[in-house]
């Protein structure tokens, strides 16, 4: 049976597209046996997917059954309640805007989405977000155009409802939703799991560089694990794995944790997970968390934007000098090291622009930071992370031409202090068991920790530097082991 199928109501559905072997009826899915150990992605197109039918249990079995299905109950349950999803003002200014100019007159006006996509250029935001809601093959959508484009009805729509030139459409976007499975000849032997690793190639600081990429997926292939490497343009074949690795820089209102949250409602494995970015990506939550857990931190301080917050005031909590920071900066970007009033009011407006709370913490200067890589709640690397010259911070933002970073100390593990290990540890028990890098600094022996990174540095030449390859083994392992716990 191949890993990818179509489910139809009749085989003669298909008259108008390619022959295929991947195309079964619904009726015989249902009837189908299936191998404990397979891993599927099934494209349920059943022209009925109400409650009690064959269709609705075709995506209910094939959820009960461990395969990755499209619909999956949870949206057809959506589907048929009406419940509905608000865009955001940036979307509905894109949409309000393409309405305008092809001057739309209807009141309400009707967007056919296939798999993430459509065929009016310029709305193809629309469609994905409106896809990652409602993960369906087909989808009709109607669009108050009297009311900035609300979103008014979401529908399943099937085969035959579509015309020849949305059917030729359809044909094409089914095929790039599986074109890697569908265009690539597979070779007899099957790997056990499929792990997509995704990353940004367009990043100026990526957690990981290209060598380490290429590393991953090497070792996963030694381990019988087809790993591949995807971006964005590949969000719509998230389904056709088992589980997602994150390696690009997260952040709360980006793509990165739409797929997290994707991945999760649809039970893959996933680092990082949803909760992690929630917990690690803002350092208001993190250093709450901190506090009230009595793990030692810098001392710390909110201000708020509503308040009139002076140097003064604030040097009298903290010291002088010390740090305000954006929530939700990373790569040092963010952060700003102040010594008197002017220089405060003026890190303070530039950062209130982008968050109505800063935090602002005590300078603690040190020759280095610790990097303590953190895995299923143990020890994994230890770094040392020195200052950037002549500068206070890892990277130095402001250096003319680019970018300049510190020099990089791998250690072996026994040659960390053991409260640095111990105070790491017991930090990201609060956060979860993923993949951390948790960074702290020694005062007077006290391992103080700065902050938990969910998606933490792993570089080739620099976090690897002891362990080799068993550093990408160790994680590619942590993805086999829970794939395994699950499937008992």
């Amino acid at each position: 049976m191949n890993r990818v199928l179509v489910l139809l109501n009749q085989l003669n559905d298909w008259k108008p597209y390619y022959e295929s072997n991947s195309i079964m009826t619904v009726s015989d899915y249902l009837k189908y046996k299936p191998n404990s150990k397979e891993s599927k992605l099934i494209i349920n197109l059943s022209n009925d997917y109400s409650y009690n039918s064959e269709g609705y249990y075709c995506s209910l079995l094939a959820q009960a059954r461990g395969h990755k299905i499209i619909p999956g109950v949870d949206v057809i349950n959506k589907l048929e309640s009406g419940t509905g999803i608000r865009m955001d003002s940036n979307l509905h200014k894109l949409c309000y805007q393409w309405i305008q100019k092809e001057q739309i007159q209807e009141n309400t006006w009707y967007l056919n989405i296939y798999f993430g996509t459509c065929k009016e250029k310029g709305l193809e935001r629309i469609a994905r977000f409106i896809f990652d809601n409602y993960p369906a093959p087909i989808l009709k959508v109607g669009l108050n155009t009297r009311q900035r484009n609300q979103i008014e009805s979401i529908q399943a729509l099937s085969l035959k409802d579509l015309s020849n030139e949305e059917q030729d459409f359809f044909a094409e976007a089914l095929d790039n939703f599986n074109k890697k499975i569908w265009r690539t000849p597979r070779s007899p032997k099957h790997s056990r799991y499929n792990l997509a690793i995704y990353y940004d190639p367009q990043e100026k600081f990526p957690p990981s560089n290209k060598k380490a990429l290429n590393k991953f997926v090497d070792i996963a292939k030694k381990m019988d694990v087809n790993a591949e490497l995807i971006t964005e343009e590949d969000r719509i074949r998230l389904m056709e794995f088992d589980a997602l690795f994150i390696r690009a820089t997260t952040s709360l209102n980006h793509l990165t944790f739409q797929l997290s949250q994707k991945a999760r409602q649809h039970d893959m494995v996933v680092i990082d997970d949803p909760l992690s970015i929630i917990r690690c990506t803002n350092k208001v939550y993190l250093n709450e968390l901190l506090e009230r857990e009595k793990i030692p931190i810098p001392v710390s301080r909110l201000i708020f934007r509503s308040n009139n917050n002076t140097f003064d005031e604030i040097a009298a909590c903290v010291g002088s000098p010390f740090i305000v920071k954006i929530p939700d900066g990373s790569f040092s970007h963010g952060m700003h090291k102040v010594t008197d009033e002017a220089g405060f009011k003026k890190a303070a407006d530039t950062l209130f622009e982008k968050s109505a709370i800063l935090l602002v913490q005590e300078y603690i200067p040190t020759e280095f930071d610790w990097r303590i890589g953190v895995l299923n709640g143990e020890a994994l690397y230890a770094c040392k992370y020195y200052m950037a010259k002549n500068h206070w911070q890892i990277y130095n933002h402001g250096v003319k031409g680019g970018n300049q970073s510190g020099l990089v100390d791998t250690l072996p593990l026994y040659q960390v202090p053991g409260n640095v290990i111990r105070t790491a540890l017991k930090a990201t028990s609060l956060i979860g068991k993923g993949l951390y890098g948790v960074d702290l600094k020694v005062i007077n022996n006290k391992a103080v920790v700065i902050e938990i990174n969910d998606n933490p540095s792993i570089d080739h030449g620099i976090e690897d530097t002891i362990l080799g390859d068993e550093l990408y083994y160790r994680i590619i392992n942590y993805f086999v082991r829970s794939l395994e716990l699950k499937s008992r």
